[in-house]
Parts: C-alpha cells; structure tokens; sequence
C-alpha cells in the first residue's frame, strides 16, 4: 500500500518538477547544462554491448566503487555511473577514467525513470550502500534487470526507521539479486528487514586507493610551509570549525608557528568559515582565492574540492570531521594510506567497525571534547615516536580489513560471466 501511494504521489508530482529544478538551481544543487538528466534525458549517446550501471548517492559511495569500475574496465565492460550531487560529479571529472559515463540520477518519478532505462538499457545494476528509490528499484526490476546492492551499510539510525515501515523496504529489498553487506551487523540487518540472500564482503572503502595530488601544488605547499608543524582537519562540519579554532589558539601557544588546515566537507562554506576564524582574533588564508598560506596564515582553509590527497600529504596529523557533531565521522582510510595519523571525535557511527578495530589496536586516537583535542594533537606534535606508533598500528588494522574488492567481484563473477559471454556473442 505504502509504495503504491508513493507511486500515485510521484507521478503526480512531475509538474512541480519545474519548480523544484528552479529552487534546486538558486542553491547550486543542480547543474544548469545537466538539468534534462534529472528527468531521464541525455546528450550522450549508449555505447554498444553490455553495460554496468553502478549508483551512488554522493561523493562517499562513488569513490567507494572506484577500484571495482577499474577492475570492470579491464574486463571491457563500459560503466554507466549514476549519482545525485553536484560535488559527486566534479570528483568523477577530475578522478575518473573519460570513458566513465556519468549521469545525474532521475528524479523518482516512474516517467523520468522509464526515459533513463528507455535511453541506457542496462545490462547490471550495482547500487552502493543504501540509496533505494523505490521507483528506479521497481520499474528496473520491472525490466528484469539483475540488481546487486553492493557495499551494504545499514545504519544504526537508518534501520529502526526502516523497521517502522518493514512492508515497504521488504518488498524494495526483494527485488535485489544479492546483497553484499560491510559487516555482520549490517547483514543482520538486512536479513532482518527482509534480504533474502546476504554475504558479508566487507566495505570497500577499506580498499579504496590512496587519492591523487598535483606533484607542482604539493611540492609549493610543502616549500610555504616548510620548518612549521602542520595538522589538517578533513570533511569538517558545522559546528566542527569553531572548536578546531579554539584548539589552535591553544596549541599556537606551545607550537609556535602551527599552521591549521581546515578543509570544510562543503567548500560552499570557506567564505564563512574564515569570517569566524577572523572574528576570534586569528588570521585566516582561504584556498579558494587562489592564496597559499603564508608566515602570518593562522589558519588555511582549504574550500576546494578533491584536493585531500594533497593535503593528507601535507600534514602527519589528520583530524576527521563529522565526528564532533553527530554527523557520524568520515573515512580515515585514506588518510592513513597517505601517511597521516589519526584523531577523531566520539560521533562515528558511519565506520563504527573501522574506528573500533582502529582505536582496540591504537590506530587512532579519539578525543570527546575540545580540551582531549588539545591533547592528542599536542601529544603527537610533541613526540613523533607516538605519532609513528599510532601510523604503523593502523595501517596494520587496514591491511587485516581489506580484501572487500576481491570478495565483491567473486559474488558478482556469475554476473561478469554472462557479460562477458554477451559480448563474445556479438563479436562473433
């Protein structure tokens, strides 16, 4: 009953459409030459024999899927990637192979749905963790389109809501082929909510290859910042900058010189950000000027976009933002791929067994409050014999959990096999 409403409301809802896109585009939530995409339309044309749709919400579940798109690519497969944001489709310019196709995701409405499956006609699809429109679900399970929900994160906050509408996800759930969960805790929890075939792969985001950095920036940022202690704070959020500020103005008065990176999730908000940096006395330098951090430069906020890698090289202490607030933490791996070691707030319900494997065998060091962040940066810019004891135990607790890619392409082999059987015919 409930999917039939959302049905009846979401086809109702198509010539609202326009207002929406409108409103959409005054926030910067739209790409005004990509809008058509939004409702099933496209400029590019399907390339021939099979192709993978791989869908991830936003920037986190697409880079999840980069070494797996890799490891199709070399199978020959052409990839058709889907996602919904703005800042996901300027990481798979700059990231990705040119050969990607990327697409924005349809709004769910079964018509806009029907042009996007009409257009690309899929021969697999993969979603990553656990974006589930329920139109894109249905009407391409309509088609008898194998589906595989891959990198499956059910989360802690995420399933009793599920619960309380267990018909609907239920009946979403069994239109999937297989689901490849994180974790036993997010297969229980997919059983539970009506999964009928789960494997517990492990997260992919734990295989993930370190990001990339232009070798010119790197080599000027490290020439400006050279002889001063650096610690950069990743992914920041609301709420986050304020309290790293404050840890800076600490810290300055026992590491003279300290330079503090900030680099905001949304680099929307560096313009803000460096106003409060200045209204608390400090002198903030922001990157999306254009400017590099100089001798009298408090506090560099970095509001550019897929730059991480470059700054992960910077700086041998990583603080990972969303984890102050309850935003639910970001993923360390990279950073600890890239060198750096670890802090992180109490609030990191999105890797919960990353964090625990990382903090049980001393790969990263949790701070609760602002005082416990002076510490633990303090401790480690004091003595780079804890810090690199800290480095060695993650990238030890990273190397135990890897192997998702292997264990997700061996559930998806009978799926690559009739893929690749596919094209053996039509090159016959």
């Amino acid at each position: 009953m409930t999917l039939r409403v959302y049905r009846s409301l979401s086809s109702a809802m198509v010539p609202l459409s326009p207002a929406l896109v409108s409103r959409r585009l005054r926030l910067g939530k739209e790409d005004p030459a990509r809008v058509g995409e939004r409702r099933g339309m496209s400029a590019d044309v399907r390339p021939a024999g099979p192709l993978v749709w791989i869908h991830g919400a936003s920037v986190g579940e697409v880079l999840a899927a980069a070494a797996l798109i890799e490891r199709l690519r070399a199978l020959n497969l052409r990839i058709l990637l889907t996602s919904g944001t703005v800042t996901s489709a300027a990481i798979v310019a700059k990231r990705f192979p040119s050969d990607v196709i990327h697409q924005y995701v349809p709004y769910d409405s079964p018509r806009y749905v029907a042009r996007f499956l009409d257009h690309w006609r899929p021969s697999l699809a993969l979603f990553v963790e656990s974006d589930l429109w329920p139109n894109l679900i249905l009407s391409s399970a309509a088609r008898r389109l194998p589906m595989v929900l891959i990198n499956g994160r059910m989360s802690q906050r995420s399933f009793p809501r599920w619960q309380r509408v267990q018909g609907t996800i239920s009946a979403l759930l069994d239109k999937f082929d297989i689901c490849l969960a994180q974790s036993k805790t997010d297969a229980d929890r997919f059983t539970a909510l009506g999964s009928h075939n789960v494997i517990v792969t492990g997260n992919l985001k734990l295989d993930v290859p370190a990001p990339p950095a232009d070798g010119n920036k790197l080599d000027m940022l490290m020439s400006m910042t050279r002889g001063r202690p650096v610690v950069v704070a990743a992914s920041t959020h609301p709420g986050e900058e304020e309290i790293l500020t404050e840890t800076h103005r600490t810290l300055a008065g026992y590491f003279p010189g300290l330079l503090t990176v900030i680099v905001p999730r949304h680099p929307d908000r560096g313009e803000a950000i460096a106003r409060m940096i200045e209204a608390s006395g400090l002198n903030p330098t922001l990157r999306s000027h254009e400017d590099l951090p100089t001798a009298t430069t408090d506090i560099y906020v970095a509001d550019t976009m897929g730059e991480l890698g470059l700054f992960y090289r910077l700086a041998p202490i990583v603080f990972m933002g969303g984890s102050l607030v309850e935003h639910g933490g970001q993923n360390p791996i990279e950073a600890i791929k890239l060198g750096a070691s670890v802090v992180h707030g109490p609030h990191v319900f999105n890797f919960t067994d990353v964090y625990e494997a990382l903090d049980s065998a001393g790969g990263a060091r949790r701070a609760d409050t602002q005082e416990a962040l002076v510490k633990q940066f303090g401790q480690m810019l004091a003595d780079h014999k804890a810090r690199e004891a800290v480095l060695t135990a993650s990238e030890r607790v990273v190397g135990q959990l890897g192997g998702a890619l292997e264990r997700t392409l061996s559930a998806l082999e009978p799926y690559l096999l009739q893929l690749r059987i596919e094209m053996g015919a039509a090159n016959a």
